[in-house]
């Protein structure tokens, strides 16, 4: 076998950093143990990738003047040549460099993937903090308009109290006969059970005929569970039944939650 020219071919430079295949791997393997040469190539190569990267590792290598200078101020010193039956490890270092070049691009890839990632992360929370701000600012507005409807000189208040299905419920009711505004101020309502509304009722008390305002919509995510409506009834009370999802035409009285009566 050439020896020489197998050395030469860049076998086992592909060898040292694992690009070839099992069977090729084999091969190699089983050369470097017939043939010395070979064998002491392989570990030369890996010297030298060794000796490139702990060179690279450094941070305070001396540069190249200084240890010239430092050469040049012993004229008489003598440098003993020495030989080799093979190539210097440096013969390997650009091929060491290339590889380690391979390396490093990959890893700055992936740095480069993971902070394209925080970005975009870092956007959306951003976003996310945009549109909260947005809601806060729109949520003040709505209270300042609400502070100043409640605070007209013709709306009446009424409270209205809890009943046997609910001894501790309570709510406010916020009624402007002129202009025909009914609010509904609902905190002291539980939650209502999955399938479950609340419905609002006007009462008229002689005769009793309930007419329905309409539902609190959404009351699980309605964070201040104030609601509005137009009530442009002859109320003389006002109720609140938990009824099925979607309102029901006449009020359950069993489930009768809140009640009170309009100030005459």
């Amino acid at each position: 076998m050439d020896t020489k020219s197998y050395i030469e071919s860049g076998i086992l430079e592909l060898y040292v950093s694992g690009q070839l295949s099992e069977k090729e791997n084999q091969e190699v393997a089983k050369y470097a143990n017939k043939y010395p040469e070979i064998k002491e190539e392989i570990i030369e190569i890996e010297k030298a990738i060794l000796g490139l990267s702990a060179a690279l590792a450094q941070k305070n290598v001396p540069a190249f003047d200084t240890i010239k200078n430092r050469l040049d101020e012993k004229p008489n010193s003598r440098v003993i040549p020495m030989e080799s039956k093979r190539k210097s490890w440096t013969s390997y270092t650009g091929w060491a460099a290339s590889a380690l070049l391979t390396i490093g691009l990959a890893y700055l890839y992936n740095q480069n993937q993971a902070l394209n990632s925080e970005v975009q992360i870092a956007e959306n929370e951003l976003r996310q903090m945009e549109f909260q701000i947005a809601e806060a600012n729109n949520s003040l507005e709505k209270s300042k308009q609400l502070l100043f409807v409640l605070r007209d000189k013709n709306m009446a208040t009424i409270p209205l109290g809890g009943q046997n299905v609910s001894p501790d419920s309570y709510a406010r009711a916020y009624w402007n006969k002129e202009k025909q505004q009914l609010f509904i101020d609902a905190q002291g309502l539980p939650e209502p059970p999955d399938g479950m509304a609340y419905q609002v009722w006007s009462l008229t008390l002689d005769p009793l005929t309930p007419t329905s305002v309409g539902l609190l919509e959404d009351f699980i995510d309605d964070d201040n569970k104030v609601f509005a409506f137009t009530n442009p009834n002859e109320s003389q009370a006002f109720g609140i039944t938990l009824e099925p999802a979607g309102g029901s035409e006449f009020p359950t009285l069993e489930q009768l939650y809140v009640l009170g009566t309009v100030s005459s």
